[in-house]
């Protein structure tokens, strides 16, 4: 079953805005760890970046897949 560009690009979103939180919140724990100090602002902005990137990715390799069906 072929999933329409606007399901692909839904389908995108959710799977990769999900883990904004959780990069987030990985990022708060781990980033001192390595005495990587940023403010909450800058760890917001940085893990929007990744899930931008992400969304891209996930939506692209999503569409080649469905022109392979």
């Amino acid at each position: 079953m072929k999933q329409s560009k606007i399901q692909s690009l839904s389908e995108s979103f959710t799977t990769v805005g999900s883990g904004l939180v959780i990069a987030i919140l990985i990022q708060i724990l781990i980033f001192p760890l390595y005495d990587i100090e940023i403010t909450l602002f800058e760890n917001i902005q940085l893990a929007t970046i990744f899930t931008i990137s992400s969304i891209i990715r996930v939506y692209i390799i999503r569409r080649c897949f469905n022109r392979i069906r």
